[in-house]
């Protein structure tokens, strides 16, 4: 069985550094990336990049945290666009895995309506808390267009062959969740935010915010383990790893 897997660059974001590593000062921009995974059964995105009304209407987007980031969106970074470089439709794609709801990772969920959304229920429920909106933390503007969703409670293996399984991976957000694609070439974990740069797995240095940090902590062993087993790791947010990978239209595998 034949799995190709693309990785869609979908723009840059720039951040306090400490958002990312405790204790570090200045600022670091980093790739916000999507995978596209074509599997016989069909097409599955994970994550969708941003929401292309950042250019306009970014204050109203990331609400409180509008100052906190620097958004680099150039045209053709949408997710439709990046899809388009490797031959695929957003009406191709059957699933759409968020691993979390926050705007760098569902901003293109709108472009995605007939598909059906797999997200951990805690997430959900998290995203539709009144406080945590006002917060600036989740907009129901980046997420809310499908209309099937699936929510988890734990993995969910897509296709039910052991091939693309979704598992939870909880702690920068309360129902973050990571992807594994078995390939010919062997198993890539799809870590997004729960390991933001090699640098968080290699010494388990943390963010200085996360929503639970024994959690985050229990995420990066299970991830360590997966790598000690030889899953290759993708890290969330890692510009040399990001960096040293084909993008579309060239498959990572």
């Amino acid at each position: 069985m034949t799995i190709r897997l693309f990785a869609l660059d979908c723009g840059r974001v720039t951040g306090a550094a400490n958002g990312f590593l405790e204790g570090e000062s200045g600022t670091l921009t980093v790739p916000v990336p999507a995978y596209l995974i074509v599997h016989p059964q069909g097409c599955v995105v994970f994550d969708t990049g941003l929401n292309p009304g950042l250019r306009t209407d970014k204050a109203a987007l990331l609400g409180k945290l509008d100052a906190d980031w620097q958004i680099d969106f150039p045209q053709g970074a949408e997710i439709d666009a990046q899809l388009a470089l490797a031959g695929v439709k957003p009406s191709d794609i059957r699933y759409v895995v968020n691993s979390h709801l926050h705007y760098d990772h569902c901003g293109g969920n709108a472009f995605f309506p007939d598909a059906t959304l797999i997200v951990h229920a805690k997430e959900w429920r998290a995203a539709h808390r009144p406080n945590m909106q006002a917060a600036g933390i989740y907009n129901p503007r980046d997420f809310e267009h499908m209309a099937s969703v699936r929510e988890l409670e734990g993995e969910f293996d897509i296709f039910g062959d052991g091939t693309i399984v979704v598992f939870p991976t909880p702690g920068h957000t309360p129902g973050h969740q990571s992807l594994k694609v078995v390939t010919e070439a062997g198993a890539i974990v799809l870590a997004a935010d729960c390991c933001y740069l090699k640098r968080t797995l290699d010494t388990l240095h943390l963010p200085a915010a996360v929503y639970k940090r024994d959690q985050m902590l229990e995420s990066l062993h299970h991830i360590r383990a997966l790598q000690s087993a030889g899953a290759r790791i993708f890290f969330g947010h890692d510009s040399e790893f990001w960096n040293a990978i084909p993008k579309a239209p060239l498959p990572v595998i």
